[in-house]
């Protein structure tokens, strides 16, 4: 008879479910992850229309180690079931001037294109980056991975964050060392990547210039959702039980212990543990006893009222008949605005007529995202998030033409005659089909004071078998930081011996294919 194994529950399967789901069987843990779609990845669902393919979540692997540790775990290597390739160059900004500026691994030409701007930038561009590689090194390689538990925590890193001053906003940071306005919106860009305005958003996350440095930007070959499907076999291959379609209604509580789910459905799981990968805001309101202290705990030190949450987001995506070899792979495409516009986006919270955009034309790299010809385009236009009163059923469709006018006047000639098979997602669909708090793209917003022992604990502060992970929890948004989310959970949960003996792995193995049907 098979002695024990202690059950861990991952609720939702971003890239920080999984990494929790993997991370946990290699613990020993028999690990169930339930994700309320019919697929699995979170926000990183794959769009298909009319031969077109499109990557909904996640488009920048910036830490590709981060991913071949998953494998590592069961002594696989990454590169027997995916190709990850450089992008080059990383960026491809164009400004309202109608001037580019491409940012990428490239330093003699990415100087040069500084030098078409402002030439005294590049001596103050090495010395922003030898400050952000001293975040680097405290921020990323001591901090993603620490889960702060306590206030005592985060008191030990006073020192480090202040000597960093970590007080400073992005904007900030990059202004001590760039003078031309437009690279110091390039050198600001990062945060809105991750839900971040940059003129709010804390200097800690200057560190992934110095990331981005030392290990580049790449494109995983087949898209994301390529690389969601590979490490579902890798979780099935090694004995993770997955359930799609399960909505979790509620986490069972009794005492300061979760003993459990319930799923809208009527499915009822057990376990010794939880891993939630979705919205923390969302699942203390919606997934919670009401009334209990582990309700009410997280509001006493992130209260609502003061909660800022991250932007929305307006994605429109649409193929073209023709190719475009002129654009990017990743390019910024910057508005008259910048300071302005964001102030309207997250603090005013109101619709505008302008906008920047961020384009994904993964055709650039890999054609097989379009038909012979064609290419597909992901469009990202930061928006406010449900808290803004805008009508997204008559603003939607507004947007999409004003994007597609702007485009063809731009970086993109003749575009209205060419887009077929678009479609797009506004905060309201971010709402509905993620379960994300006012339809923010991105959970609460990186500020300082939601950094760290003020975000989102990894461990419930009075459910001790209650678990964190994703956007929403330490260290934040982005690829590295939700996989280091799932890294911490190491930190806290021991390993069980003796319990993932050779024999078990393959008959749970077993059980688990048969039961997917493979």
């Amino acid at each position: 008879m098979n002695e024990y194994l202690p059950k861990a529950l991952v609720i939702g399967s971003g890239f920080g479910g999984i990494g929790a789901a993997l991370r946990l069987r290699a613990l020993g843990y028999h690990v169930d992850l339930v994700e309320r779609l019919d697929s699995l990845g979170g926000r990183a669902q794959v769009f298909e229309k009319d031969g077109f393919r499109h990557d909904a979540g996640p488009t920048v692997i910036t830490a590709p180690f981060m991913f071949e540790d998953l494998f590592s775990l069961f002594d696989e290597k990454l590169s027997d079931h995916l190709e990850f390739v450089p992008v080059s160059p990383w960026y491809r900004f164009h400004f309202p001037d109608g001037s580019d500026f491409d940012y990428g691994d490239d330093m003699a030409e990415f100087e040069a294109g500084m030098a078409k701007y402002r030439e005294a930038d590049i001596e103050g561009y090495r010395r922003l980056l030898d400050a952000s590689r001293e975040i680097f090194e405290v921020g990323f390689e001591k901090l993603a991975d620490q889960p702060f538990l306590k206030f005592t925590d985060m008191l030990k890193q006073v020192p480090a964050l202040l000597k960093l001053r970590s007080d400073l906003t992005v904007s900030q940071f990059v202004k001590k060392y760039i003078t031309h306005p437009y690279l110091r919106q390039a050198l600001s860009i990062h945060p809105l990547l991750v839900g971040g305005n940059p003129y709010d958003t804390t200097s800690i996350y200057a560190l992934i210039h110095y990331l981005e440095r030392k290990w580049g930007v790449h494109f995983c070959m087949g898209g994301t959702g390529k690389l969601v499907t590979e490490l579902e076999k890798l979780m099935r291959r090694h004995g993770v039980a997955i359930h799609t379609g399960a909505d979790v209604e509620e986490i069972v509580v009794s005492g300061k212990k979760v003993t459990g789910i319930k799923c809208t459905d009527g499915r009822e799981m057990l376990a010794d543990l939880v891993v939630c990968n979705a919205d923390p805001p969302t699942v203390y309101r919606e997934m919670m006893p009401v009334g209990g202290k582990s309700f009410l705990r997280p509001k006493k030190i992130i209260p609502e009222a003061l909660t800022k949450y991250s932007m929305g987001l307006y994605v429109l995506y649409f193929g073209t008949t023709r190719q475009y070899p002129d654009v990017a792979h990743h390019t910024i495409w910057l508005g008259e605005r910048f300071k302005g516009l964001l102030n309207d986006i997250f603090n005013k919270q109101i619709a505008t007529d302008d906008f920047s955009l961020y384009l994904h034309r993964p055709t650039a790299t890999d054609p097989s995202f379009a038909p012979e010809g064609c290419d597909s385009f992901y469009i990202l236009c930061p928006v406010p998030n449900l808290q803004g009163n805008i009508d997204w059923d008559v603003y939607g469709s507004e947007l999409r033409d004003r994007i597609v006018k702007a485009l063809s006047e731009t970086i993109m000639p003749d575009l209205e005659s060419h887009v077929t098979a678009d479609f797009w997602m506004h905060p309201g669909d971010f709402e509905k089909q993620y379960r994300a708090t006012h339809g923010a793209g991105f959970s609460i917003a990186p500020v300082f004071r939601q950094s760290a022992w003020f975000r989102y604990h990894n461990r419930d502060p009075d459910i001790g078998n209650l678990y964190f992970v994703g956007a929403g929890t330490h260290p934040g948004a982005g690829l590295p930081g939700v996989l280091s989310s799932a890294k911490a959970l190491e930190k806290m949960i021991p390993a069980q011996s003796n319990l993932q003996s050779q024999s078990y792995s393959d008959e749970l193995a077993s059980d688990v294919l048969a039961e997917a049907g493979e």
